[in-house]
């Protein structure tokens, strides 16, 4: 069994020919350009998807610029419409001016405010819309009051026109009144009638020469009045002479004639019934000039006649 047995011979192994296998370099090749296929694959998609993220968040930020600015817009003029609105009621004025202060702090938020987002834009645009509501609700009262103070101002002007009217009516009832009352004054005015003047001498007769007078009398005569009040009257003649002067005493005695003090040449008084009264009064002097003389009558404060008397 043992002869049987191969023995190894070590000269044997050196005679084997053993080639490892190679690699085949066009495969390689091809699993290169696969890798990087894919790779450039991947780098395109993620540009894309980078540029579009880019993109997009550059559109957000213009939306959002756009947002703030229509914000700022709208709230601008908001304040303008403020500043507009007027109201004569204190309350409403006071409101006015918190709610103005409001939308001035509102404004300097919007202008410092520097992280923008859809949530501030829209917590902006609600502020800006509770301002304009309350300014909404501040017109309606403003018009209210205006309407009412047009109202008030056009019932007023009516009630004025009918005071004026009632006013005119009681002036003119007192016109008229005035009117009648001084129509009565005037026709219970005595009158003098037939008025002359006579020279005369030192025995009180008459002398045809003005010169040669001591004295002159007036006569005249009281005429009938019934509406006319009775009694005693004291009757003032004044006497101009041709140049001009009146006639008077020493003491130059006045009355009061219309507002003013008059002197007078001489005084009488006499007892008046409501029927004519022939009168005499006598003015004591000298040195009388020939010409033309102006005699006036006057009783209780008004002129009752006058007469230019011609003396030689």
């Amino acid at each position: 069994m043992e002869e049987n047995r191969t023995s190894y011979d070590p000269s044997e192994e050196e005679d084997f020919d053993y080639t490892a296998p190679q690699p085949d370099p066009g495969k390689s090749i091809r699993g290169y350009r696969i890798v990087i296929i894919i790779l450039s694959v991947i780098l395109v998609a993620l540009s894309v998807l980078y540029f579009s993220i880019h993109r997009q968040q550059m559109l957000d930020n213009e939306l959002l610029q756009a947002d703030r600015d229509s914000i700022q817009n709208d709230l601008g003029r908001l304040m303008t419409d403020y500043d507009n609105l007027q109201s004569t009621n204190d309350t409403i004025s006071a409101n006015l001016s918190f709610e103005r202060e409001r939308a001035d702090s509102l404004m300097t938020r919007l202008r410092k405010e520097r992280s923008w987002s859809l949530a501030k834009i829209k917590q902006y645009e609600k502020e800006v819309g509770t301002l304009r509501t309350i300014m909404r609700g501040y017109i309606r009262q403003i018009d209210s009051l205006n309407t009412l103070n047009k109202r008030l101002i056009s019932e007023n002007v009516t009630f004025r026109k009918e005071i004026s009217s009632a006013q005119l009516r009681a002036e003119m009832a007192e016109e008229k009144a005035a009117e009648l009352d001084n129509k009565v004054k005037v026709g219970a005015v005595i009158r003098a009638r037939d008025i002359r003047m006579t020279a005369l001498n030192d025995r009180s007769k008459p002398v045809s020469r003005v010169k040669n007078a001591s004295r002159l009398r007036v006569d005249f005569t009281l005429t009938a009045n019934e509406l006319a009040t009775p009694g005693n009257k004291a009757v003032y003649v004044r006497i101009t002479s041709p140049d001009g002067y009146v006639l008077t005493t020493e003491a130059m005695p006045t009355f009061e004639f219309e507002g003013e003090r008059l002197s007078y040449s001489a005084m009488r008084e006499v007892d008046y019934q409501n029927q004519d009264l022939d009168v005499g009064i006598y003015y004591n002097s000298s040195g009388f000039t020939a010409g033309t003389y102006l005699v006036e009558l006057y009783c209780e404060g008004r002129l009752i006649g006058s007469s230019q008397v011609v003396m030689k």
